[in-house]
C-alpha cells in the first residue's frame, strides 16, 4: 500500500486527502481556511470530524499542521510513509497536456504563467515548495487544470485577436476544471460505454462546461482565465468586452477594481443582489424576489446556451453530465436546464431528479442524464501514482 497526499492549495485555504492506494480509500482528509489570520479554522477527518479554532499565519505552518496533525493521530509513523504529493495547480499554459513531475524548469513556468493566472498560480506554487521542504522524500506531482483540455482543436481555443498575441503570449482558450471533467466523463463512460458524444456541466460557485468526444475534450466554456463561460457564483462570465473600458470611465475605476468587480462582484451575486450562493437564491426567488428569481433564468439560459453550441460542435448528444454543488445538489437548476433540451431528446424522470439519482432520465429519453459527485482529488491520486511510477 502506497500513501499519497492530495493538496489543493487557495490564497487563504489548504485542502487536503490522503490517499492509500492504488485502493483509493480515503484515511485523513481536511482543510486548513483563512491562512493568515489568527483565527484560522482547521478541519479534519479520520472516521469522525473535527474543528478547532488557532493562529495559522501563513501556508507553511499549515502544512506543518496537517503534517504534525498525522503523526499525532497515529495516520502515519513517519513522514518518510507519503511516497507522493500530488499538487493542483491552476494554469499549465500551453507547456502542460498531462500531469508532470515537479522540477525546477516546472516551478519556473508555474511561476511564469502566474502573469495569467495571478489568482491561483502563485499560492499553488507556495504549496509545492512547502511541501517540498516538509517531505523532501516523497514524488512531487503537478496537476494542471488545464491539461485535460489540450486535446481542443485550433479552431476551438483561437481567439480573433492579432495571430501574434497568441505566438508572444499565449492568448488562447486554455479551460480549467480539467480534473473534475476528466473524472465525471470516466465514470459516465464506464455507466454508458456507447457515450461517444458527452456533455459535462461542472456547476458549482465556479462553472464550466466541456464538450468531450470519445473521451477527450473538443470544448470548453472557461477561457484564457476562470472569467470566461458560464454566469457564476460571483464572475460574470461571457460580457461584450466594450464594456469593461466603459465602465472604467464613468466610474473612474482602475484596472484592478475592474478585475475585482468582474470576479468578485458579479455574477449571481451581482445579479441577484442577495448571494452568490444557489440556495439562498432559490430561497428568494422562492419568496417572491425578482431579482432572485431572473438571477436563476440568467444562469440556466447560459448554462442551456453552451449545451446547445456544444451538442452542434458534437453533431448530437449520447449523454449529459451533472456535477459540482449545484450540479449534483439542485434539482430546481437541472430541471429547468434539461427542459429546454427536449430538442435534443432529454427527458427526465422528476422523481429521480429530486432525489438526485445517479441516472435522472426517465424511459423515453434517447440521453444518458447523470448525477455524478466529482473527485478532483483521486484523479490527482491516480495522476501522481501514474507519474511518478509508484506502485
Amino acid at each position: 500500500m502506497t500513501k499519497v497526499l492530495a493538496i489543493n492549495s487557495g490564497s487563504s485555504s489548504l485542502k487536503f486527502k490522503l490517499f492509500t492506494m492504488p485502493q483509493e480509500i480515503v484515511v485523513f482528509e481536511g482543510i486548513v481556511e483563512r491562512i493568515g489570520f489568527e483565527d484560522a479554522i482547521f478541519t479534519y477527518k479520520i472516521k469522525e470530524k473535527k474543528t478547532s479554532v488557532l493562529p495559522v499565519l501563513d501556508h507553511q505552518h499549515a502544512v506543518q499542521l496537517v503534517l504534525d496533525t498525522l503523526l499525532a493521530e497515529h495516520v502515519i509513523a513517519s513522514y518518510t510513509e507519503i511516497a507522493g504529493v500530488g499538487h493542483r495547480v491552476s494554469h499549465g499554459g500551453a507547456y502542460y497536456s498531462d500531469s508532470t513531475l515537479i522540477d525546477a524548469t516546472v516551478e519556473d513556468r508555474i511561476d511564469e504563467i502566474s502573469a495569467i493566472s495571478p489568482l491561483h498560480n502563485p499560492v499553488n506554487l507556495v504549496g509545492i515548495r512547502t511541501f517540498e521542504k516538509a517531505l523532501p522524500q516523497a514524488k512531487q506531482v503537478a496537476v494542471f487544470d488545464t491539461s485535460f483540455h489540450q486535446t481542443m482543436p485550433e479552431k476551438n481555443y483561437l481567439y480573433a485577436l492579432p495571430y501574434e498575441y497568441y505566438e508572444k503570449y499565449g492568448i488562447r482558450r486554455y479551460g480549467f476544471h480539467g480534473p473534475s471533467h476528466q473524472y465525471v466523463s470516466e465514470k459516465a463512460l464506464d455507466l454508458a460505454p456507447n457515450s461517444q458524444k458527452m456533455i459535462t456541466c461542472h456547476i458549482g460557485s465556479g462553472a464550466s462546461i466541456a464538450a468531450i468526444l470519445n473521451g477527450k475534450s473538443i470544448n470548453t466554456s472557461m477561457g484564457f482565465t476562470p472569467l470566461a463561460g458560464l454566469v457564476m457564483g460571483t464572475r460574470t462570465g461571457d460580457i461584450d468586452p466594450q464594456i469593461l473600458p466603459f465602465i472604467q470611465e464613468q466610474e473612474g475605476l482602475t484596472p484592478k477594481e475592474i478585475q475585482t468587480l468582474l470576479n468578485k462582484k458579479s455574477g449571481l451575486l451581482g445579479l441577484s443582489g442577495v448571494s452568490s450562493d444557489c440556495r439562498d437564491i432559490e430561497l428568494a426567488a422562492n419568496d417572491g424576489n425578482q431579482r432572485a428569481r431572473l438571477a436563476l433564468e440568467v444562469f440556466v439560459h447560459q448554462i442551456v446556451h453552451y449545451i446547445g453550441a456544444y451538442a452542434a460542435d458534437l453533431n448530437g448528444l449520447d449523454t449529459l453530465v451533472f456535477t459540482a454543488g449545484v450540479g449534483e445538489h439542485s434539482a430546481t437548476i437541472r430541471q429547468a436546464v434539461c427542459d429546454s433540451l427536449t430538442y435534443l431528446g432529454v427527458q427526465l424522470d422528476p422523481a429521480k431528479n429530486e432525489k438526485n439519482a445517479l441516472q435522472i432520465q426517465d424511459a423515453t429519453s434517447k440521453v444518458n442524464v447523470f448525477v455524478i459527485p466529482t473527485d478532483e482529488e483521486v484523479v490527482i491520486a491516480r495522476d501522481v501514482m501514474r507519474i511518478a511510477n509508484l506502485k
